[in-house]
């Protein structure tokens, strides 16, 4: 439990488990009813904070594992229910050296092996989106077995996004949608509306993001959740992904809880005005 003073009237909140210092003050901040469900990261900048400090790429790789603990663990500890990490993108295979893609396959089946327990301590179950089936095998073996492993976990979801594109997901859902209508009497039956296309999306156990978080500074979706994205907060970070911490979350969610979501509509004041017009 901690005390903060606003305009002489003391108020009382109590700051989850956890939270180092830092966070606890920010976390006072804000307003727990409010708080994103669902929040994607597009994880950036591991590059340039490896060439900053003249390393290799591949140490700011090493590096953005610690980053992805620290951000998993504060958003399980504050109660959001869904986060998604853009991890490895469809267009990484074609436009990164092949060394370092096969580096990074082997940082993430490391990754897989050690933090189980971690997700464990934070009742945090593990899944995937992409096209998985692409990955080499040793990967998807480590994949499944983590998941497997914390399937039984009732906290947070966290989602990693592999061998990811937004628009490969649409595509697939439209193969999925065609697929399902000529099994169930022919495509002359198929309805197509957005209901019917997020149902075959990757991330149809998902609730659509509120809030995406980019680092590093870059003002692009980068080809992650378009459809998803449609109505969410967008919050851009000069923090480079190696960087980025707990504390950095929550002054997201701080910004995202500023905002007035209208989903294309009028707020409150705007609609009063057009009623007296």
């Amino acid at each position: 439990m901690l005390v903060s003073e606003t305009e002489g009237i003391t108020l009382q909140a109590t700051v989850p488990a956890g939270l180092d210092r830092k966070e606890a003050e920010i976390y006072l901040r804000l307003d727990p009813a409010r708080l994103p469900r669902h929040i994607a990261i597009i994880m950036d900048g591991n590059g340039r904070w490896a060439r900053k400090r003249h390393l290799p790429r591949v140490a700011g790789h090493r590096a953005g594992v610690t980053s992805v603990r620290y951000v998993v663990e504060c958003a399980s500890r504050i109660g959001i229910p869904s986060l998604t990490l853009y991890a490895f993108s469809e267009e990484n295979w074609k436009r990164r050296p092949r060394t370092e893609v096969d580096f990074l396959m082997k940082l993430l089946s490391r990754y897989l092996r050690q933090e189980v327990p971690t997700l464990h301590k934070n009742n945090v179950r593990l899944q995937y989106i992409g096209r998985l089936h692409e990955l080499p095998d040793f990967v998807q073996e480590k994949m499944e077995w983590a998941r497997q492993e914390t399937s039984r976990n009732t906290g947070m979801v966290l989602t990693l996004a592999l061998n990811y594109s937004a628009r490969s997901e649409i595509a697939d859902a439209f193969q999925s949608m065609l697929k399902a209508a000529v099994n169930n009497g022919g495509i002359q039956h198929l309805m197509i509306d957005e209901e019917t296309i997020s149902k075959h999306l990757y991330t149809s156990h998902l609730p659509d993001p509120d809030l995406v978080i980019r680092t590093s500074g870059e003002m692009r979706l980068s080809n992650f959740l378009l459809w998803q994205l449609a109505y969410a907060e967008i919050y851009v970070t000069p923090t480079l992904w190696p960087e980025f911490r707990g504390v950095h979350l929550l002054e997201g969610i701080a910004e995202y809880q500023t905002r007035e979501r209208r989903y294309g509509g009028l707020n409150e004041a705007q609609s009063a005005r057009g009623l007296r017009s």
